[in-house]
């Protein structure tokens, strides 16, 4: 039974979806006016469009493979639980309350910092700094009701 969770994620203006049709508009306003570019004679115009579009479109896929990356913390009966998704790829780590020992951010590490038994995990890459004190702070008074 999970007593507290936590969903830190992107602050992502836009979904992929929504992005893959921002893209197929952008590539069809582009493509016509090369076309017409083409018929006039000024092919190179196409073959600056299709290079302008490539690069484009692979900023692109980066973006959208990482609009859904996350780090859910949850504190479950006997251990928290720490997930993360990069890329659509998912890492989960189980940490025993008992043994766990909470470092806040501070000057020389950027990210809150987990371990327990032996398993090191930073989380917080999506909160600012401040954020992410005021996280490690709420998390040592969860686990110190347990």
């Amino acid at each position: 039974m999970v007593k507290r969770e936590w969903m830190l994620k992107r602050n992502c203006s836009i979904a992929p979806h929504q992005l893959g049709q921002v893209f197929a508009i952008l590539c069809a306003v582009s493509l016509t006016v090369a076309f017409i570019f083409t018929l006039r004679g000024a092919w190179y115009i196409l073959v600056f469009s299709v290079l302008e579009l490539s690069a484009v479109g692979f900023a692109f896929l980066i973006y959208a493979r990482h609009a859904t990356d996350r780090e859910y913390i949850a504190l479950v009966e006997d251990c928290l639980l720490v997930e993360f998704v990069r890329a659509g790829k998912t890492s989960r780590f189980r940490l025993d309350l008992h043994k766990i020992r909470i470092e806040p951010a501070g000057s020389h590490r950027k990210l809150v910092r987990l371990e327990s038994s032996g398993i090191r995990v930073d989380v917080g890459r999506y909160l600012t700094e401040w954020k992410r004190r005021e996280f490690a702070l709420e998390l040592r008074q969860e686990i110190s009701k347990q």
